[in-house]
């Protein structure tokens, strides 16, 4: 399909006058089902050989045919065969919105498609159907059915995730916020079971939430129906906010990190790195939970807010 708009004038008027004649018309409508020589058209529409060929030299120049020379018993004649069966001409303009004015880029990353990851027991991956490996053994967190994942929990260590930065050309970015259900990580659950658990973006450091337990008095809104009760049930849900001038959690300031210390313009993607350090004062570890458990039909999600410049 051709495309034409306002943003190819010279493209649109020269389609149109293309267009513009009956025998033109004609001349494209023989093309539809098989090449042609210009001799054949000539016979076909009833027209001279001369103002058969002024035609094809107009639609080739609009690009709506081509024409290649093949021999012929005296010479060499011309073969034109069509180049589109559909022209779509829009006549509205993309609309770009005033600068300065706040735009939002969304996306959600399943918590399975982590990129990196470094775990310690108890530690264990479910999906949506079963639990997916035999629990406690960090090295199934490098299995490519780790993608399917819908309930992670680990002791101590970390998951990365590399979130794409797709921003129109010109954009800055005001603000970054990421938002996931998540709790501490017990043998089956207790409620008072505190536990550090730190974010990284782009390698720095933006803060650390205390989760105050594991969650499991009652089953998780979302929970498949073969999860067992006495097992985690749900977490609770954060959101962190990385703006010009400071890191908040659940709109409570955390740091003093900023956007300028992320080296954001400098990468097409984000990194974002969910774990418990190795010197925390509480390690209590971590469950991370997908949309088919918990209480939050969401994966990680990311918001970036930016302007046009």
């Amino acid at each position: 399909m051709l495309e034409l708009s306002f943003d190819e004038p010279d493209e649109l008027v020269a389609v149109a006058h293309a267009l513009s004649t009956r025998s033109r018309v004609d001349l494209l409508h023989l093309l539809s089902t098989k090449r042609m020589n210009v001799v054949e058209i000539a016979e076909a529409l009833s027209l001279p050989v001369s103002t058969v060929a002024n035609n094809v030299k107009i639609l080739e120049a609009a690009g709506l045919i081509n024409t290649e020379l093949l021999p012929a018993t005296r010479g060499a004649m011309k073969v034109c065969s069509r180049n589109y069966d559909d022209i779509h001409i829009g006549f509205n303009a993309p609309k770009l919105p005033p600068k300065g004015e706040a735009l939002e880029y969304r996306i959600e990353i399943p918590i399975g498609h982590y990129s990196d990851c470094e775990v310690y027991p108890t530690c264990g991956i479910a999906g949506a159907d079963k639990v997916l490996f035999e629990e406690d053994e960090p090295v199934q967190f490098y299995h490519p059915k780790h993608i399917d994942a819908q309930l992670i929990w680990f002791r101590k260590g970390y998951v990365e995730y590399q979130l794409p930065l797709d921003l129109p050309s010109g954009a800055r970015i005001k603000s970054l916020e990421f938002a996931m259900e998540m709790c501490s990580e017990a043998p089956n659950y207790d409620h008072n079971w505190p536990s550090d658990i730190t974010l990284w973006v782009n390698g720095r450091e933006i803060g650390c939430w205390t989760s105050p337990g594991d969650f499991g008095d009652r089953r998780g809104k979302l929970n498949p129906s073969w999860w067992l009760d006495v097992a985690t049930q749900y977490g609770l849900l954060k959101t962190w906010i990385i703006n010009e001038e400071r890191t908040t959690l659940d709109m409570r300031e955390v740091s003093d990190v900023k956007l300028a210390d992320l080296n954001l313009k400098q990468r097409p993607s984000v990194k974002l790195r969910i774990g418990v350090k190795d010197d925390a004062v509480h390690k209590g570890g971590v469950n991370l939970f997908g949309r088919h458990f918990g209480d939050y039909e969401q994966e990680i999600a990311m918001k970036v807010t930016y302007v046009l410049d």
